[in-house]
């Protein structure tokens, strides 16, 4: 849930009738396929679901995404970080906070949490910084619940690897430490966050993922 500092508000400033979930981790830990099924699930249960994605959620998103996983040249890691943070700014205004006011459910793919990991920490960045650019690019909206799905930084790796071969982007050509620098981070957040977080073991079958990821929703998202 979320954290009580910046709560959801419609553009009336009446209480929020949706609801804004993420899912986080590394690479190769199944995000699309989660987020499909769980999308498939709410609309089942007569739930309008808003799927969408950092970096690329817009037009000017998917700018940007070109940038700074793409961008064949040097991007210094400052630059990364507000490009990131001007993407989120754009996204929450205009896609995010209209869905949820309408009373629909946001299913996202990568939030603050991944520029805090990325950028913060596996960047040396620092947290705390990145943070705090993040929080006021997105105007303090806080997920009513995060799921992270931890894999082995190894084993998510190949599964990359075995989908699309030798073609990686920026950040998913990194080293391994890099990428256990960012696993560690996801965790190591998810402790101080226990009510927000769900940390979901990715190495399971997909169905016994969903299972869980769908029992933390449940007992969130009631049925329409």
């Amino acid at each position: 849930m979320t954290d009580g500092t910046a709560p959801l508000a419609a553009a009336d400033g009446s209480p929020a009738r949706g609801w804004f979930i993420t899912l986080e981790g590394g690479d190769g830990v199944g995000k699309t396929t989660q987020a499909a099924l769980l999308t498939a699930w709410l609309e089942a249960r007569g739930r309008t679901v808003v799927r969408t994605r950092e970096p690329g959620g817009t037009d000017l998103g998917q700018r940007i995404r070109e940038i700074v996983l793409h961008e064949r040249g040097h991007v210094a890691p400052r630059a990364e970080a507000l490009l990131y943070a001007a993407d989120r700014a754009h996204h929450v205004e205009t896609v995010v906070r209209p869905a949820v006011a309408r009373g629909d459910v946001v299913l996202q793919d990568r939030y603050i949490d991944s520029s805090v990991a990325y950028q913060g920490v596996a960047r040396g960045l620092g947290a705390d910084h990145i943070r705090s650019v993040s929080d006021w690019a997105a105007d303090g909206l806080v997920p009513d619940l995060t799921v992270l799905l931890d894999l082995d930084v190894t084993v998510g790796r190949s599964r990359v690897a075995a989908a699309r071969g030798d073609t990686f982007d920026r950040l998913e050509s990194e080293a391994e430490a890099f990428h256990e620098s960012v696993r560690q981070a996801f965790l190591a957040m998810a402790t101080a966050e226990p009510d927000r977080f769900l940390v979901v073991d990715a190495a399971e079958d997909p169905v016994a993922v969903q299972q869980r990821i769908r029992a933390a929703v449940a007992a969130l998202v009631p049925a329409a």
